[in-house]
């Protein structure tokens, strides 16, 4: 039996592939649980033509957790740039036809992880064909990823349709875990969706590891437009209560041309009231996550320090 720590990470888009990159560096065994909502881009056009579930959060979660000199890591990221497969990827591709071949989403998974030979584990949060529905602050009801990130205004809740049932490694992997990692991403279209499916928000606040919540360095348009770290909180407690025991916040610098264009597109720090959140009974934990750059997003190897410390005895 592996020693190792065993971490359950839930997320989807960019976020959750950079937290596994540095991850897989350390002494633990991951399992990234990524959702299945996506609409967009090159998994979008798969899910309408082939009545598919959306691979490409899964293609990044699988390459992440690859040798990152890996030929067929490389491999999976090409995207082509020509004729009738302009935007899709390799791995997008492959994950379809697999799927075909296995006549299984997860079985394509399972099977894709042993051509890239990763380091730990993926797996959907559901194989049920959801669609992801939010409620806007102003009480607009919208369908879809893509329309409830691009339009204006903060996001109120989301939910799914139908309502899916979670996928049995996901919840199991959720329990074992000495570590269960919300995030990094998108609020409320790459960790909220993890807890619309009803038995992965029972398993999270039920789960004996620790339960952390990574918070975005910047608000999010279309999102968490004036969203401070309390209402990130809230937010996800709200969909399943007591199920935050840390938050980690960005606690450093942020280049001062790059927070000008950020701001100017209406993006600004996301504040943590400390005592405010103790009063949640979440204990903030600081750190300088936060790539240098013309990017505000996390360093994978920082990001991943910071999570390690929670494994320590008597932390949080």
């Amino acid at each position: 039996m592996s020693t190792r720590a065993r971490v359950a990470a839930l997320g989807g888009g960019t976020g959750l592939a950079s937290l596994l990159r540095g991850l897989k560096r350390r002494a633990v065994d991951p399992t990234a649980i990524v959702t299945v909502t996506d609409d967009g881009g090159s998994s979008g056009r798969l899910r309408r033509e082939l009545g598919m579930l959306p691979p490409g959060d899964i293609r990044n979660c699988l390459v992440a957790l690859a040798d990152d000199e890996s030929l067929m890591g490389r491999l999976f990221q090409h995207r082509f740039e020509d004729g009738g497969l302009t935007g899709h990827s390799f791995g997008n591709l492959f994950l379809a036809a697999m799927t075909q071949v296995t006549e299984r989403f997860d079985t394509a998974i399972e099977e894709s992880s042993q051509v890239l030979k990763i380091r730990g584990d993926v797996v959907p949060s559901t194989l049920t064909d959801v669609r992801l529905w939010g409620e806007k602050a102003a009480g607009e009801h919208l369908v879809g990823e893509t329309r409830i990130a691009g339009a204006a205004g903060a996001c109120k809740r989301v939910w799914l349709d139908p309502e899916p049932a979670g996928h049995g490694k996901a919840v199991q992997a959720i329990a074992e875990a000495d570590l269960v990692v919300l995030g990094p991403g998108s609020l409320f279209t790459s960790v909220l969706p993890h807890l619309a499916v009803p038995e992965l928000a029972e398993a999270v606040a039920g789960a004996p590891g620790v339960r952390v919540y990574v918070c975005n360095v910047m608000t999010q348009p279309g999102e968490t437009d004036g969203f401070d770290a309390v209402d990130h909180v809230d937010a996800i407690l709200a969909a399943a209560p007591g199920s935050v025991d840390a938050i980690v916040v960005h606690d450093g610098p942020v280049d001062r041309a790059t927070a000008d264009r950020y701001a100017a597109e209406g993006q600004v720090s996301v504040v943590a009231d400390h005592e405010r959140l103790a009063d949640r009974g979440v204990t903030v934990v600081g750190g300088d996550v936060a790539e240098a750059g013309a990017l505000v997003r996390h360093d994978p190897e920082a990001l991943a320090g910071v999570l390690m410390g929670l494994l320590e005895p008597g932390r949080p």
